[in-house]
């Protein structure tokens, strides 16, 4: 069995470190229905008034200046429900008085139910598998929220399982604001906000964190990477995730060796919020970077075991240490453990400050002008979103999700990015800095597998060069009080 070396969680150490559908319509969802036609195509309605920014940064002059890219991922939250009233995003439709113009029916009541400003600091949610997506979208109408939320199960021996409803609550169609997340909105304000990110798989957090570091997400007949089809409900040779279970494509840390560069997965330790593909029978069980689980893929990734570097997936403690140490790897993801993630029901607040400390960190180290932070959320966690996903191949677009851009780089601190992207567009950024453009092309990068296509070269996917200006003067950082 392949075993990597453990260390103890430790979360406090933030403290340590010195910082502290439904039958009726409204004239909106009618609009995006008739953009989107029977739901196979709505780029049109996402697209419509959105343009990219101006000029685009060249990928020789960001090669000079990143040394690293670190993507933060948190989960399971809609662009509308965190930033639904941010000045200038598209949010939620509003009139002049700041009142919602949309609603979705409850089928329950027969009332139609207007977003509303959720100040609680636990939240709900609702399912958010494939079938979820299918109900929330309803075919472009984008009104199935709440039918998806009441329709969950609400007796899973785990409260975090993608088919749940966590509770008797339905508060899909609530919204935060910078009241319950200042630090988030404060990153918006003074870095770069993408209003059109969506989660690149129309489905739930395990094909998301597959895709996340190899672009596709698959399931294969053998341990064979030409017997692999796009599935994303689950994955692998055995399609749950955990010990056990193959992934026989070809995910970017192949690249990243093959050219030398660096790289770690920070996996917090603490519980895993699903023990499977199907995680209605069980209990979750313990994160840790040996053992593979929906959070932590690369394990079983067959390209990562023949390079030997299943040490690189390590404990979420070596991030403070490596960044103390300068030692931090080219290219990192961090991931949480379940009571930071703000996965419902985690509260919001603890996975901000979990966040904020990490941002901190590195603002406050020598590290800060040489980085790029991305930090995202999932998926959509069954809470409400206005936009229709654009439709691209099998996977397809998730629901949009909260993503910014953080690093001294920005070209303009408080720019709204309208480009339509996805998670993909990460692994496109990392790509273009590091490996001079190569993508996981099974035609190109000497490891050949089934992918359909390119995702990192989708033509509807926008490019996060177009947010930087390498020849003007570094940002300072923006150190933020852990709320």
């Amino acid at each position: 069995m392949r075993r990597l070396s453990l260390t103890s969680f430790g979360i406090l150490c933030c403290t340590i470190i010195g910082v502290h559908a439904c039958g009726r319509s409204t004239p909106a969802n009618e609009a995006q229905a008739r953009d989107a036609g029977d739901g196979t195509d709505a780029t049109a309605a996402v697209e419509s008034g959105a343009s990219a920014p101006e000029g685009k940064a060249d990928a020789g002059a960001a090669a000079e200046k990143v040394q690293h890219v670190i993507v933060i991922m948190q989960e399971n939250r809609s662009f509308d429900h965190y930033f639904g009233t941010f000045p200038g995003a598209e949010g939620i439709p509003m009139d002049a008085s700041g009142q919602p113009t949309v609603c979705v029916t409850d089928p329950k009541t027969n009332t139609c139910v207007k977003p509303f400003h959720l100040t609680a600091d636990k939240n709900v949610g609702g399912p958010h598998g494939s079938p979820a997506f299918l109900t929330c979208v309803d075919g472009g109408m984008m009104d199935g929220f709440i039918r998806n939320a009441e329709g969950g199960n609400k007796t899973c021996a785990d409260p975090n399982d993608p088919v749940c409803t966590n509770g008797t609550l339905v508060d899909v169609m609530g919204y935060h604001t910078d009241a319950e997340i200042p630090n988030y909105w404060a990153y918006a304000k003074n870095f770069v906000l993408q209003d059109h990110m969506f989660q690149p798989n129309a489905s739930w957090s395990y094909p998301q964190h597959i895709m996340m570091v190899s672009g596709w997400s698959a399931r294969c007949t053998a341990d064979d990477p030409m017997t692999c089809a796009t599935n994303i409900d689950g994955d692998g040779t055995t399609g749950m995730a955990g010990p056990g279970n193959q992934y026989p494509w070809t995910d970017v840390t192949y690249l990243l060796h093959k050219a030398g560069i660096t790289w770690k997965y920070y996996l917090g330790k603490g519980m895993d919020p699903h023990c499977g593909g199907d995680p209605t029978e069980c209990q979750p069980t313990p994160l840790d970077p040996m053992v593979p689980s929906i959070w932590n893929p690369l394990p079983e990734f067959d390209d990562v075991a023949d390079d030997r570097e299943l040490g690189n997936v390590t404990s979420f403690d070596d991030f403070y240490v490596d960044v103390k140490a300068g030692t931090l790897p080219a290219v990192s993801w961090i991931v949480p453990a379940s009571n930071v993630s703000e996965h419902p029901v985690a509260l919001v607040s603890v996975g901000q400050a979990y966040v904020t400390a990490l941002i901190n960190t590195i603002m406050q180290s020598p590290l800060w002008n040489s980085t790029v932070i991305f930090l995202s959320w999932d998926d959509w966690g069954g809470f409400y979103d206005h936009v229709v996903p654009p439709k691209i191949d099998q996977a397809g677009y998730g629901l949009r999700v909260p993503g910014i851009t953080i690093s001294p780089w920005i070209k303009t601190a408080g720019m709204i990015d309208k480009q339509v992207l996805s998670h993909d567009a990460y692994l496109k950024f990392i790509e273009d800095v590091f490996l001079g453009g190569q993508r996981l092309d099974p035609k190109t990068d000497g490891r050949p597998d089934s992918r359909p296509g390119v995702r990192e070269s989708e033509p509807k996917l926008g490019d996060l060069m177009t947010e930087f200006d390498f020849t003007r003067a570094p940002a300072p950082p923006l150190v933020l009080k852990v709320q």
